[in-house]
């Protein structure tokens, strides 16, 4: 491992501590809170085109949006992955992904996903740049201060809209925090030791290089909004805070008593972020859900960190994904024990 990258680790977990001290300018105001008990509708991995098989998916949009329409959410959150990884990262991915968000009657948020970004210097993505990409994610589906959707929201964005880390986002309704983060699959656009050049990748030594700085900078971008949200919602007395992120951060590796699921490699890009996130939530007193798509399988549980040792007021929910095309409401009820409760809305169709 280069020495400069090594340093970069190991400078990590202080410097988020200082970032996380200074805080980041809030850019928008806090929308006023809704109504007491709301509903949220969560979706993200969809529509996965693959090269060589009809595109049915994106014709099934529809029927989702018109479902999420009519239960009269009061608002939506896609938690990444507007393409599949073996389609084209060109501009109309984007503009496509706009005009699906744009068509629901309520706030839509969008966080984004490993696939329209840190993928996209696979071939058959078209060879890009992800740094480049991730500049035209900013500037193209997080350019507004305030949510898509009909009747949009205001956010509070970590940047100013279309800038770095716009797509780092929080806003407080009926009194609870939503947090929005840019943390995707792909080990979080860590490249390791070994893993840059690859005969399927049009990156060069140089690229991975930018990939690697990059993701120092963003880990402690999250991790200073991370802390900092935490602490207006206990400053808010909030009953609750949901973090959304695309990537599965490990885990769903084997539930054993004797391996660190955490270790595994693979997932070293995660382990700062999760890490903070684990803290904040030893000192809430609410509850706290984090939510992530990735790998597609509708889930509940409590996977921090073990039967012995539950931390007891963190839940992960993992949304559904292509193929499977459905939606997850949230009840969220500020005066239940549990502030949330989830319900898989599956889609009629095929």
């Amino acid at each position: 491992m280069p020495p400069t990258f090594t340093r970069s680790l190991a400078t990590l977990a202080l410097a988020a501590g200082l970032l996380g001290a200074a805080g980041c300018a809030a850019v928008d105001s806090l929308p006023a809170p809704g109504p007491r008990r709301f509903t949220v509708a969560l979706w993200g991995d969809m529509p996965y085109v693959r090269p060589g098989t009809p595109d049915t998916e994106t014709s099934r949009i529809g029927p989702l949006i018109d479902d999420i329409n009519a239960a009269k959410v009061d608002f939506t959150i896609f938690d990444g992955d507007i393409k599949s990884g073996s389609s084209l990262c060109d501009d109309a991915a984007y503009t496509q992904a706009a005009g699906f968000f744009r068509r629901f009657d309520a706030p839509m948020v969008y966080v984004p996903g490993d696939n329209e970004w840190t993928d996209c210097h696979r071939k058959n993505n078209g060879g890009y740049d992800p740094v480049e990409r991730l500049a035209h994610l900013r500037k193209t589906l997080h350019a507004s201060p305030s949510s898509f959707g009909r009747r949009p929201m205001p956010l509070e964005r970590q940047g100013a809209p279309g800038g770095e880390y716009a797509e780092n986002m929080r806003w407080s309704y009926g009194g609870v925090m939503f947090l929005g983060l840019n943390v995707p699959g792909s080990n979080n656009n860590l490249v390791k030791p070994g893993e840059c050049l690859d005969s399927k990748s049009a990156r060069t030594r140089k690229d991975c290089d930018a990939a690697n700085a990059e993701y120092v900078a963003r880990d402690l971008a999250n991790i200073a909004f991370l802390r900092e949200s935490f602490a207006k919602a206990r400053a808010q007395r909030a009953p609750g805070v949901m973090v959304v992120i695309q990537a599965d951060p490990g885990f769903d590796l084997p539930e054993t008593e004797s391996v660190d699921e955490r270790g595994q490699p693979g997932f070293e890009g995660y382990d700062f972020f999760l890490d903070a996130l684990a803290k904040e939530t030893a000192g809430f007193d609410g509850q706290v859900v984090l939510v992530h798509g990735d790998t597609h399988f509708f889930k509940i549980d409590k996977p921090l960190y073990s039967p012995a040792r539950m931390l007891k007021n963190f839940t992960r929910v993992q949304t559904f994904g292509s193929p499977n095309l459905h939606w997850v409401r949230v009840h969220v009820d500020p005066a239940s024990r549990a502030v949330f409760t989830f319900e898989p809305m599956i889609v009629s169709g095929p």
